[in-house]
């Protein structure tokens, strides 16, 4: 009886131990989101899983992990300097959306060649991905900051 209680101590503590170390994800903090990073989705392919972003450095390739729908025209805001997985908030939509950046600060072609790997499909397709009146002069970023 003894070891019973002491194993369900041991498993109550781990428990605690293991659920207490969340990294917290921040919902709805709109001054939090809007002291990032912005940018305008370009491109979106929700069948592939995949859209561009693009900011005043490049444009960045998203995948899509959680399923919420992005479109094109979107504003974004989030960290589009560094690849890796992290929130994003779709400003139009009102939602905290989670992606993996896969590639940043691309130039136009690139970000069109990037695509086509990506969704192989959308490129047999002939697809086009919105190009801004300052799509060929992007600034170069200074300094990569760190995935969140």
């Amino acid at each position: 009886m003894k070891k019973i209680f002491t194993y369900s101590i041991v498993a109550a503590l781990a428990a605690i131990l293991f659920t207490s170390c969340t990294k917290d994800r921040i919902h709805n903090d709109s001054s939090y989101w809007l002291s990032q990073e912005s940018g305008n989705v370009v491109y979106s392919n929700n069948s592939c899983g995949y859209y561009a972003v693009e900011t005043q450095y490049g444009y960045t390739i998203i995948q899509n992990l959680d399923g919420f729908r992005t479109y094109e025209g979107d504003v974004m805001f989030g960290n589009f300097g560094g690849i890796g997985t992290r929130d994003f908030y779709n400003h139009t939509a009102n939602v905290v959306t989670r992606g993996t950046v896969m590639e940043y600060d691309l130039t136009y072609n690139e970000a069109l060649a990037a695509l086509d790997y990506y969704c192989p499909v959308a490129g047999a397709n002939g697809f086009r991905m919105l190009q801004s009146a300052t799509a060929q002069s992007k600034i170069k970023r200074t300094a990569t900051t760190v995935p969140q």
